[in-house]
């Protein structure tokens, strides 16, 4: 048995490619289940964020392993396999421990070093638990790398080198459009980084922040966690795979409860 890796990320892939082939929610659950009951595949998790989708496998063959896990992935996100297959990367072995590792410390994110990885790696790792499709080999895998991520972070100067994606953005937005506080912002998407986007706008006193996002209901979830009310919408649900209409959610100036 051996550690393989079959991912994409901003890389590798553009940003439409990245969201075609994003698994979220019960898509994702699904999507580890299809993996594990494949059959060269032993162990596995899976890491789904904005800007990579990685599938974390212990196969007992390699050439097995990566058709299986491509075509599920094909199946699941919706893209065919012709056009997923040309941003794929592959790691197996030694090579895919030392990607979990360079992952878990930022090495591989868009701003090199940012923190955010951690807690979706973290994330990934329970969810594969809670789901029963991560053994022992994988299972130590990752909790090294969450121990060698942790520690890069705590012990070098890599935090100061990359601070979060979106601390990034919002000082560039400061640096054209002049302090935050008083302004009405936008924030597109309703997942794990534009939560944060959220979450950190609004402690910068904005007069309002409007959350769009193509399904209502994340939208409406994301809203509640800042504690606002929902934007009236006449579209409160929307076909994933299609050009869907935007619903939106709006904050008020005050700070968030979360």
């Amino acid at each position: 048995m051996s550690v393989l890796v079959v991912g994409l990320s901003h890389r590798s892939a553009p940003v439409a490619m990245l969201e075609r082939a994003a698994v979220t929610g019960d898509d994702l659950a699904k999507l580890l289940h299809a993996v594990h009951e494949s059959g060269y595949v032993a162990e596995t998790a899976i890491v789904s964020t904005c800007n990579r989708v990685e599938v974390y496998a212990v196969v007992d063959k390699f050439h097995g392993g990566v058709s299986a896990i491509s075509e599920l992935m094909s199946l699941h996100s919706g893209v065919p396999l012709e056009d997923l297959s040309r941003h794929l990367y592959v790691h197996y072995e030694e090579r895919a421990v030392q990607h979990a590792f360079a992952v878990a410390c930022g090495l591989e994110s868009m701003v090199v070093g940012e923190g955010q990885i951690l807690g979706q790696l973290r994330q990934a790792f329970r969810l594969a638990q809670d789901e029963e499709t991560i053994g022992r080999d994988l299972h130590d895998v990752l909790q090294q790398a969450l121990r060698v991520g942790k520690r890069a972070h705590h012990e070098t100067g890599i935090d100061q080198a990359g601070a979060s994606l979106v601390s990034v953005g919002l000082d560039v937005a400061a640096r054209h459009l002049g302090p935050l506080d008083g302004v009405r912002a936008l924030v597109v998407g309703a997942g794990s980084m534009s939560s944060l986007a959220a979450a950190t706008l609004s402690r910068a006193a904005p007069r309002e922040v409007v959350i769009a996002n193509r399904t209502r209901a994340n939208a409406v979830r994301l809203a509640a966690s800042l504690d606002v009310r929902p934007a009236p919408s006449t579209s409160p649900t929307s076909t994933p795979r299609s050009p869907p209409p935007t619903s939106s959610c709006r904050a008020p100036a005050r700070p968030a409860s979360c």
